[in-house]
């Protein structure tokens, strides 16, 4: 039976390349499915991991209708037999719910793959919803780390490394990314407190820090 499933973890979780192999797996066994994907880092109409693998796919946007893309494909004559959506926590409330249609009505499955609160910690529309409706949602086995070593299970917008947290809510950036505006892992205590890796080392280097380890 057709299942929409959710693939959810943070920022460097192997979200996408784990999309890909999905994809790959799939084809090999003979399925045909689309590939959609929204804000990626790499661009429009890319799907991309930061291992350097990239698919072309489609691009989604706020008049997207997955149904009317799977019935059309259809009625062209082509297969449909999967979708993977990637950075599905951009998603509307009701493109998520189509794809729940596709699956229950169509036999389509459909792979999500997403994070699920954005860096103020507050869930993605697209997010929240295929938490409330998917048949499965699995969490990534690969553990991102915050700079402490702890798991990393908040994602912080950083300007010039420092924590951010007000501001749009989709705002496309990377980890480790030398731009102003980037992306960094955290534990949850180091996002509460909203400490990074750039504002600890500054920690660690200041000279009352120094004066009080001698």
């Amino acid at each position: 039976m057709a299942e929409l499933v959710f693939f959810s973890g943070t920022m460097d979780s192997g979200k996408s390349t784990l999309a890909l192999q999905v994809d790959y797996n799939h084809r090999a066994a003979g399925r045909r499915g689309l590939i959609f994907t929204r804000n990626d880092r790499a661009g429009q109409k890319v799907l991309s991991s930061r291992l350097g693998l990239e698919v072309s796919a489609e691009e989604v946007t706020d008049s997207t209708d997955f149904w009317e893309e799977v019935v059309t494909r259809r009625t062209q004559g082509g297969r449909v037999d999967y979708l993977i959506c990637d950075e599905a926590q951009f998603y509307s409330i009701a493109q998520v719910d189509q794809l729940a249609m596709l699956v229950d009505e169509m036999g389509v499955d459909v792979y999500a793959f997403g994070i699920t609160t954005d860096f103020r910690t507050r869930l993605f529309e697209g997010s929240a919803r295929l938490v409330e409706i998917a048949d499965r949602i699995e969490r990534l086995q690969v553990e991102t780390l915050c700079w402490c070593g702890r798991r990393a299970t908040h994602n912080a917008r950083t300007i010039g490394g420092r924590m951010v947290t007000e501001g749009d809510q989709v705002v496309v950036g990377d980890t480790g990314s030398a731009a102003e505006v980037a992306y960094e892992v955290l534990c949850r205590r180091h996002h509460f407190q909203r400490m990074t890796a750039t504002v600890a080392h500054a920690v660690e280097l200041s000279p009352q820090t120094l004066n009080d380890s001698l």
